[in-house]
């Protein structure tokens, strides 16, 4: 009956137009109308139905309907009060599927609120996407809570993400998503989507968790990355030698000191940071 109530909601343009609601360029607020869209991004990670959900920055609730209609249970952080009485309409509709956060989503317990399992779908705001991205790859503890991400970013940053070895796009943000977890771009998103139109365009990227390799730290592996890329032009004898143990590894591996970041695959950065665990 709360899917039906859902569809039978007035369109998203109304409820904006209603509460007086605009995108707020300090927030990395931009709106999407699209039903269609909205609806394709809400499929992605498969069938929701009877599933949690856990969704960042929702706005006045766009992604979020098209969620519920998947018959998804979801908790929503939304951090603009002006949206809050919007998301309150959306939420009386659901049929109690619907819980709103009021608050930051960098500050939120996201485990104990969306609970172990959850999958995370979010239109992710600008200004704090591609950290909320990092936290939720770097947990020591793996698998982690969440069981898959569906995430809108910018085009530039989610070809970052799925990036293969050899090209500029290549970097730390394609090791961190691609060691332990299966990365794809799901399709694009053209900036006359939304409203108002941001100047990129944008993407949505699908991340499943994989198999931990064994004897790897997370962080072992992030001071590999940050050294290597910090200085990607120079050679791996240059800017691998601040990392104790890493020309060692090298050497070990059988892996040329005179290469440079960009040309290493996922599984030789995994190597290094497990020779220099070792």
């Amino acid at each position: 009956m709360s899917i039906d109530a859902i569809r039978a909601l007035p369109p998203l343009r109304e409820v904006i137009a209603r509460h007086g609601l605009s995108a707020s360029k300090a927030l990395g607020q931009n709106f999407l109308f699209d039903g269609q869209l909205l609806d394709r991004i809400a499929r992605v990670p498969g069938s929701l139905d009877g599933e949690r959900v856990y969704e960042v920055g929702p706005g006045p609730g766009g992604l979020t309907r098209a969620l519920l209609a998947t018959g998804a249970n979801v908790v929503a952080v939304e951090r603009d009060s002006r949206c809050l009485p919007a998301l309150a309409e959306l939420s009386e509709a659901s049929g109690g599927r619907l819980r709103v956060i009021a608050g930051d989503a960098l500050e939120v317990d996201e485990a104990a609120e969306a609970g172990v399992g959850a999958h995370i779908v979010a239109n992710l705001p600008y200004n704090v996407g591609t950290a909320l991205f990092v936290r939720w790859l770097s947990s020591e503890t793996w698998p982690s809570w969440w069981r898959s991400l569906t995430l809108m970013f910018q085009k530039e940053v989610a070809e970052r993400i799925v990036a293969a070895p050899g090209g500029s796009a290549y970097g730390r943000l394609a090791v961190l998503a691609q060691w332990r977890s299966t990365a794809r771009l799901a399709f694009p998103v053209h900036r006359s989507a939304f409203v108002p139109p941001p100047k990129v365009m944008s993407a949505v990227v699908h991340i499943t968790p994989a198999a931990q390799p064994d004897g790897v730290r997370m962080a072992d592996l992030e001071r590999v990355t940050a050294a290597a890329f910090g200085q990607r032009r120079k050679m791996l004898r240059q800017s691998l030698k601040g990392v104790a143990g890493a020309l060692d590894a090298l050497e070990t591996l059988g892996i040329d000191p005179q290469r440079r970041a960009e040309t290493l695959s996922v599984a030789e950065f995994v190597e290094i940071a497990r020779a220099i665990r070792a």
